[in-house]
């Protein structure tokens, strides 16, 4: 069970593996431009491989796809990344269990966007943590853990590079589960934190933020929403940007100086220098391709 590239990496190790996959289930399919219908990265690869898909809304509201998972009675299901809480009809099925591919050294970042989160937070390290679920939110038995350095590093990095080292890590730690040797530890729930579900509003930014912070957005939010604000009524999202910690030289959101390949705009606390940008309505292109075509000067405003 799952759905984006980081859970089709999973995916792909299993069937490389010579392991037996009866049915993968993934997010319903969804419209893209001009309605054309935009596959799952994990629905793509069972189609490649031949192997049966199952597409539910909501899988706890979906008695005949329970059944029929229950007249399969696999060893295991294996869940990264699905988009959807497992009833415990679900989680009761497997002989060994449903095993989760999580985005996060555990007990942090439970919950839905833990690699955005991790980004946020500005946290050098984090990891791959394989656990068994329960009916709580990420909050089952940890069987073993992976830390990966991602200082720096954008959403698309970290999302591959956790995606790579969950894929392995799954690999390794299956045989354990079956031949009894794996060592299942609880989680100290003291130590808990959680990276809930995104919005579209969680990318907007009016800079009256510190420029690493906003700069991290941008890193968290590349793929989707984006950091974003406006300038003149038009949405500018921005894709790549540089902290410069001197401090502003005017309120948050102003221009305080432009050059040929960039520009720069004050923050609460420093100043952050905009690399790439997209306009509404156009391609992303690099700050000094849109100051050809825009006239930026110091003192304009980004903003509401």
């Amino acid at each position: 069970m799952g759905t984006p590239a980081f859970a089709a990496k999973s995916l792909q190790k299993l069937i490389d593996e010579g392991y037996e996959i009866p049915l993968v289930v993934t997010q319903p399919d969804r419209k893209g431009n001009r309605n054309k219908m935009i596959l799952s990265e994990v629905r793509q690869l069972a189609l490649d491989h031949g192997i049966e898909t199952a597409q539910p809304v909501r899988i706890k509201k979906d008695p005949g796809l329970i059944e029929k998972i229950a007249e399969i009675a696999p060893d295991m299901i294996v869940v990264a990344a699905f988009g959807q809480i497992l009833p415990q009809s679900v989680l009761d099925i497997p002989k060994f269990g449903c095993i989760n591919v999580h985005g996060s050294l555990l007990p942090k970042l439970r919950g839905a966007s833990p690699m955005q989160a991790a980004i946020l937070e500005g946290f050098d390290e984090s990891g791959i943590t394989i656990m068994r679920m329960e009916a709580g939110l990420d909050t089952g038995d940890m069987i073993s853990k992976r830390a990966c350095d991602i200082k720096g590093k954008d959403f698309t990095e970290v999302s591959r590079i956790l995606a790579d080292a969950g894929a392995e890590l799954l690999a390794e730690t299956i045989p354990h589960i079956a031949d009894g040797t794996a060592v299942y530890e609880k989680q100290d729930d003291s130590l808990a934190t959680y990276a809930g579900m995104m919005s579209k509003n969680d990318g907007y930014t009016d800079f009256n933020e510190p420029a690493e912070q906003i700069e991290r957005k941008i890193r968290a939010f590349i793929e989707w929403p984006a950091c974003y604000s406006y300038l003149d009524g038009q949405q500018i999202k921005f894709y790549k940007a540089e902290v410069l910690t001197d401090g502003p030289d005017g309120e948050p959101g102003t221009v305080s100086c432009t050059d040929r390949k960039s520009y720069t705009i004050n923050c609460r606390s420093g100043r952050l220098r905009i690399l790439e940008q997209q306009l509404q309505g156009k391609k992303r292109m690099s700050a000094g391709d849109f100051m050809r075509g825009h006239r930026l000067v110091t003192g304009d405003r980004f903003g509401a």
